[in-house]
C-alpha cells in the first residue's frame, strides 16, 4: 500500500537508495580488442569482455556459466593458486578446445595473462577498486589452435598479446569506446580486413 501524500513514513519497498558511487552503476559494459602475434607466430589475441552487476543481466550470465559445455570449459581467472582475480572473472575460449595442448596453454599462459591485466587494470584505475565484489566479468578468449600444434609456440609472445588485449578491451568497456559517433564517423573509412576484395566504399 503507498502512503498519502505528505506521510512521514513510507513502506519499506520505497526507502532503499542506491549510493550512486556503488558499483551497481555499472550494469552491463561490453569492449573488445585486438593485438597481433608476433611474426611467425598464431598469438593474436581477441578477447571480448563483458561487465556488470552482479545482480543483473551480467551477474545471471556470469552464474550460468558454472555448468560446464564440451569443448567450451568455463573457469574463474586466476593469477596463480589460490589467487582468484577480483573483480571475479570467469574465461571461455572462443574455439573448441581438441587437445590437452591447447588446454594447457588456454589454463596456463593466456590465463595468467589475463588475470595479471584485469589486476594491473585495477591497480591503475581503470576498473575501480571500491565495491569491486558487486562486479562480475566475463571475458571470451581467442586462442588460435595452431599455437597448440606449433613446436616453436613464442609463450612469451601469447603472454603480450593476451595481456595487452586484456587491459585494452576492459578499458573501452569502461569508456564505452567505440561511440556511437565514431562509429559512425568512420563508416566508410574502416573496412573488415575479409572485405579487403570484396567490396568498396
Amino acid at each position: 500500500m503507498v502512503s498519502a501524500p505528505g506521510s512521514r513514513r513510507q513502506p519499506a519497498h520505497f526507502e532503499f537508495k542506491q549510493d550512486a558511487t556503488t558499483m551497481a552503476e555499472i550494469w552491463f559494459r561490453t569492449g573488445e580488442a585486438t593485438v597481433l602475434a608476433a611474426e611467425g607466430q598464431y598469438t593474436d589475441a581477441m578477447p571480448e569482455v563483458m561487465i556488470g552487476s552482479t545482480r543483473g543481466p551480467v551477474g545471471q550470465a556470469f552464474a550460468g556459466m558454472m555448468g560446464q559445455v564440451q569443448g567450451h570449459t568455463r573457469m574463474f581467472v586466476v593469477r596463480d593458486l589460490n589467487q582468484l582475480v577480483r573483480p571475479a572473472t570467469m574465461m571461455t575460449t572462443k574455439v573448441t578446445i581438441h587437445t590437452a595442448e591447447y588446454a594447457e596453454l588456454l589454463g596456463g599462459v593466456v590465463q595468467a595473462a589475463t588475470g595479471d591485466a584485469i589486476i594491473d587494470c585495477v591497480i591503475e584505475g581503470i576498473l575501480p577498486k571500491d565495491g569491486l565484489d558487486e562486479l562480475c566479468m566475463i571475458i571470451m578468449i581467442w586462442l588460435d589452435e595452431r599455437c597448440a600444434a606449433d613446436p616453436n609456440v613464442d609463450r612469451k609472445d601469447l603472454y603480450r598479446t593476451n595481456y595487452e588485449a586484456t587491459k585494452l578491451a576492459i578499458g573501452r568497456a569502461m569508456r564505452g569506446e567505440p561511440t556511437i559517433d565514431e562509429l559512425i564517423a568512420n563508416r566508410k573509412t574502416v573496412k573488415h580486413y575479409a572485405l579487403e576484395d570484396v567490396i568498396d566504399y
